[in-house]
């Protein structure tokens, strides 16, 4: 299986690190194309992947094509990639916001969008994967396996692309969003900083992993360690009081309205 890669940033290079490391791929029937001669020197020097700033010489022999250009760059791209597609060709787009029927325009191109995030980078990203029209279900294996190497990914309806953004894609900013008054509450309450990241993040994952591991509910979890009178049910009554958990309900359907609208133009 020969991939290319049309665009070179952070979400690609994630992909190609966990495809190449865990031998989804070999390195040699990698390409990645960008316009910065750079970023391919960096391909090269850390993945030994083959590069190229000719996008239609690049797609010509793939069998699977990832557009992970940005949204806004995509009309530019498309039509000299379009063009180069081997007729079999997959097409993979990591693209926030365009519609697989956008991408094929009315061709039987055979597209599967993905919504990944930014904890791939470090091999713990989370994906949703939907099918466009022409896609088989061996296409999704493929972009199941591609994303697999940098975290989990799970298969859902293209309709639930928004709701897959709103939740996997835009949460790692809630949680680093709540990570920021976790510490700013630690200085102010005279912890020094070292020691307040490192057990504010130990609290974060570890939390999450017991919730991963138990396979309990979060309101289950959260009961069992909020003693009548203690501590953690002065804060979680702060909490409710200040309508946290309805802002935070607002904030992701917000995204997803927005994600919406990106996909309508």
């Amino acid at each position: 299986m020969k991939i290319t890669f049309i665009g070179a940033g952070n979400m690609a290079e994630a992909i190609v690190a966990g495809i190449v490391d865990k031998q989804v791929v070999a390195a040699d029937d990698v390409c990645v194309t960008d316009i910065s001669e750079v970023r391919l020197q960096h391909f090269i020097e850390k993945y030994n992947v083959g590069t190229s700033l000719d996008n239609p010489a690049a797609v010509a022999s793939a069998d699977v094509v990832v557009l992970s250009v940005k949204p806004q760059v995509f009309p530019s791209v498309w039509p000299e990639v379009e063009n180069a597609l081997k007729p079999d060709a997959l097409v993979v787009s990591i693209m926030a916001g365009i519609p697989s029927a956008k991408i094929a325009d009315g061709k039987p191109i055979r597209v599967v969008r993905v919504m990944p995030n930014t904890p791939s980078l470090v091999g713990e990203g989370a994906a949703g994967i939907a099918a466009g029209e022409f896609a088989t279900d061996t296409d999704l294996e493929t972009a199941q396996q591609l994303l697999d190497a940098v975290g989990s990914a799970v298969i859902v309806k293209e309709g639930e692309i928004d709701a897959v953004t709103a939740l996997s894609g835009s949460g790692p900013a809630y949680v680093f969003y709540l990570l920021e008054g976790m510490l700013e509450a630690a200085g102010q309450m005279g912890l020094e900083k070292e020691v307040s990241r490192e057990l504010a993040l130990a609290t974060v994952i570890g939390a999450a992993k017991l919730m991963q591991e138990t396979g309990e509910d979060a309101d289950a979890l959260r009961e069992k360690v909020t003693s009548k009178g203690g501590t953690t049910e002065a804060a979680i009554n702060t909490l409710q009081d200040r309508g946290v958990k309805d802002s935070i309900i607002a904030a992701m359907l917000a995204a997803q309205a927005r994600s919406r609208e990106l996909a309508n133009g």
